[in-house]
């Protein structure tokens, strides 16, 4: 009876232990993980510093270039098709006669919708030899409202052959200009040292956040991003809301969520080079009458930057930065955040440091 006893207490203390042990490897695996989760409007960047951070730590293999293939392809054909449907549509045509039918052939042509990583050679020769007809590159130059992403298009155009080629992989450089439509959440992973990061992108998702939200409480970085440069522009879904102030709403809501006590943000305000060149010619105080600083593009950046301070009601640790396309100093500025986070959740879950009182929920 003794004995039976005695083995029944070593399995249960040995089961205990084991438990023990894989909440110990649970915990530590877990402090090697960070959670970025990726905010802001739809085309503001957001997808850009992803693939920098990607390309700054660990690189793209191979086999991740070719996957970027079909995304450039529609790239240069979608830029090319933009600007000949303008020049039809206003009764352009190019210099060239033999260049027209070209414009028509190019016009016409549809890739493969199952993702083939195919461009025809013959296409990427036509819009080679339309890109360099001056009627062509003086719409680009002078109406690049018909082109999304101009420096991206003007890019892509100008290296079509390149890209045409049979032997084709993109490049560093092809893969941060290129544009990608983001649908559904989507996960990057990355190394930082012994540091796990997941990055998660809601893409279309941002304005179902009440569905998601919650699956993402306590993420130890939001990497939210802002296109300065739409200030003057409204929602392609809602005409009578502005872009900028679509940005501030959706900040506000997310920094004083009850989800994200212990997360610190990293607040890009991205495209100010366009946003100084553009301040001088379309008033910000035309958009927001309580601007009152002129085309001073530092007064007009910190109106901003204290506009969406002032949502942070919440309190939480906030590193802004001002930035345009492909500036690497953001990254470095992420992966410093991340650092400092963690280091300063585990101080408080420690008591060295205490945590803010609690804020009423949202």
């Amino acid at each position: 009876m003794g004995s039976s006893s005695s083995r029944a207490a070593r399995l249960a203390q040995k089961r205990s232990n084991l438990i023990d042990h894989q909440l110990e490897e649970d915990c530590k695996r877990f402090k090697r993980e960070a959670k970025i989760l990726l905010l802001g409007s739809r085309n503001s960047g957001l997808r850009t510093i992803v693939k920098e951070m990607k390309i700054f730590q660990d690189g793209f293999s191979d086999t991740e270039r070719a996957q970027f293939r079909s995304v450039v392809y529609r790239n240069v054909l979608d830029s090319a098709q933009r600007v000949l449907a303008y020049m039809k549509k206003t009764g352009l045509e190019c210099i060239e006669c033999t260049n027209r039918a070209l414009a028509e052939n190019v016009l016409n042509f549809r890739l493969d919708d199952t993702g083939s990583a195919y461009f025809p050679s013959e296409i990427a020769e036509a819009i080679y030899l339309l890109w360099n007809d001056s009627v062509f590159s003086q719409v680009i130059s002078e109406h690049s409202s018909c082109i999304s992403h101009t420096d991206s298009a003007t890019y892509f155009l100008s290296q079509v052959l390149r890209i045409g080629s049979p032997h084709y992989l993109p490049s560093d450089t092809d893969i941060l200009r290129a544009n990608e439509e983001s649908t559904g959440i989507t996960e990057t992973r990355l190394n930082m040292g012994q540091l796990s990061i997941h990055m998660f992108d809601v893409g279309d998702q941002r304005s179902e956040r009440k569905k998601w939200i919650h699956c993402f409480e306590n993420v130890t970085l939001i990497l939210f991003c802002v296109d300065m440069s739409v200030y003057d522009q409204v929602s392609e879904k809602e005409p009578s809301h502005n872009k900028l102030s679509e940005s501030f709403a959706l900040f506000e809501s997310v920094v004083n969520s009850q989800w994200f006590r212990r997360t610190t943000v990293v607040l890009f305000l991205n495209r100010i080079d366009v946003f100084k060149n553009k301040i001088p010619e379309v008033p910000l105080e035309r958009y927001f009458p309580e601007y009152a600083g002129g085309p001073d593009v530092n007064k007009a950046a910190k109106y901003i930057l204290w506009k969406f301070m002032q949502a942070n009601r919440a309190q939480l640790p906030i590193h802004p930065l001002l930035t345009q396309p492909r500036d690497v100093s953001r990254t470095r500025l992420v992966f410093s955040a991340v650092k400092e986070t963690i280091l300063q959740n585990a101080l408080k879950d420690s008591g060295v440091l205490g945590w803010p009182d609690q804020m009423p929920r949202t």
